[in-house]
Formats: C-alpha cells, structure tokens, sequence
C-alpha cells in the first residue's frame, strides 16, 4: 500500500509564497537601502576623483611655488642691481652705491627679524594663556574657598 504521507512528488505546495508573507513597508525598506547604498556608492566615487585631482593640484603647487620663488629671488636681484646703477650715478662711486645698498639690506633684514619675532610672541597666544591661568586661578581660589568653609562647619 502507498502511502500519501511522506516527501514526494504529489505533494501540494506550502501555504502563500514567501514573499507574500512579508508586509508592503518592508519592501520600502529594502528600496530605501538600496537607494542610500547607491548614494553612498556614488559619493565615495565622487571623493575618490577629487582626491586624484588633490594630488595632482599638490604636485603643480609644489610646482608653481617653486618657480614663484625662482623669479622673485631673480626679480628682487635684478631691482638691486638697477637700483645700485641708480644709485652709482647719484652718488657718484660704486662703492658708495653698494654701501647704501648694504645698510638698506641691513634696515630690511632687521624688520624682518622683528616682525618675525612679533609673529612668534604672537602664536605663543598670550591674550589665551593669560585668561586660561585666570580661569585655573579663579577654580583653585574657588575650591579652596569651599574646602576652608566645609572644613568650618564640620566641627
């Protein structure tokens, strides 16, 4: 006798398909996620050209720097050697003109020396440090102040 029970071919399909069981918000769910994984897949994209054009932009800044330097160094050397011409004329000797020349190089090296050393001051952040030490003065005066007044009514 066969019996109709068991695993076999005649058997009749489960209840409602899977996909039925699941509620209509999940599957808003599901279209939310997949809408943020291509937003983020899309911004990581974007982050990743503009970091390849960061590292090319670094390259022709290092670059452009470079030849800035270059030609201020060349165009401060020339603007020195026409004002020494200049100078040579007015005053008569080139010796003359390359000895003022040397004392305004000197007069510009000194200010130089003192704005960075008044730049230095600067990024030592007094104004900062001063109130920082006030507020840690106020606290510790505070402190004490409340350690001596409990110390007072304790006894």
């Amino acid at each position: 006798m066969a019996s109709t029970e068991g695993p076999g071919p005649e058997r009749a399909p489960p209840g409602p398909d899977a996909s039925e069981a699941k509620p209509a918000w999940w599957e808003d769910v599901v279209r939310l996620g997949q809408a943020y994984k291509h937003l983020f897949a899309a911004q990581l994209e974007l982050l990743t050209a503009e970091l390849g054009l960061v590292r090319t932009a670094v390259h022709w800044l290092l670059a452009m720097a470079l030849l800035a330097t270059i030609s201020g160094v060349g165009l401060g050397l020339t603007l020195l050697g026409v004002l020494g011409v200049l100078l040579a004329q007015w005053l008569g000797s080139p010796l003359r003109a390359l000895l003022v020349l040397s004392l305004l190089q000197a007069l510009a090296l000194g200010g130089a020396v003192m704005l960075f050393l008044r730049c230095m001051h600067w990024m030592s952040l007094p104004q900062s440090r001063g109130e920082w030490q006030a507020l840690i003065r106020d606290t510790l005066r505070k402190t004490k102040r409340r350690i001596d007044s409990d110390g007072e009514e304790a006894p």
